[in-house]
């Protein structure tokens, strides 16, 4: 069988009036670099080797969380999750989701869903080591973050 993995590239389409939190939160907050920005895209580069094209549109706002709990959740690392999830939170761009998980979720401007952790972190938890996640407690959270919408 033929092997494959995730790459170090990712995109998203996201409403053109979100471009400045977007910068905001990517490059001031978590640090990241615009390595080419153009009149309807900006690509960011975070740490050494990821990178994500934020495509600007008239697209529909569809960052609410209800939208999102279905999509793709991308997982950040730091090598001092305290501080930075201060920093995260005190920047005001983004909105803090309740999950019931020692890790800070949170959701990015343009609605992308975040998890921070420790670069070094033991995460064999969320490799099937143990007993994983409570899916019903996730749920539970997912309803009552979208109720309070």
């Amino acid at each position: 069988m033929a092997e494959v993995i995730f790459g170090n590239h990712s995109s998203v389409i996201v409403p053109v009036q979100d471009r400045e939190n977007i910068r905001g939160f990517y490059c001031d907050v978590l640090g990241g670099t615009i390595t080419k920005e153009e009149s309807d895209r900006d690509i960011l580069r975070l740490g050494d080797n990821f990178y994500i094209v934020f495509l600007y549109g008239d697209v529909p706002d569809e960052s609410a969380f209800l939208r999102t709990a279905r999509s793709v959740w991308l997982e950040i690392k730091s090598d001092n999750v305290e501080e930075m999830s201060g920093t995260i939170l005190e920047s005001g761009l983004v909105k803090k989701l309740d999950i019931p998980d020692p890790h800070l979720y949170f959701q990015a401007p343009g609605g992308q869903c975040l998890r921070l952790v420790g670069i070094d972190e033991d995460l064999s938890f969320y490799e099937g080591a143990g007993e994983g996640p409570n899916v019903a407690k996730v749920r539970e959270a997912l309803e009552k973050d979208v109720m309070t919408k």
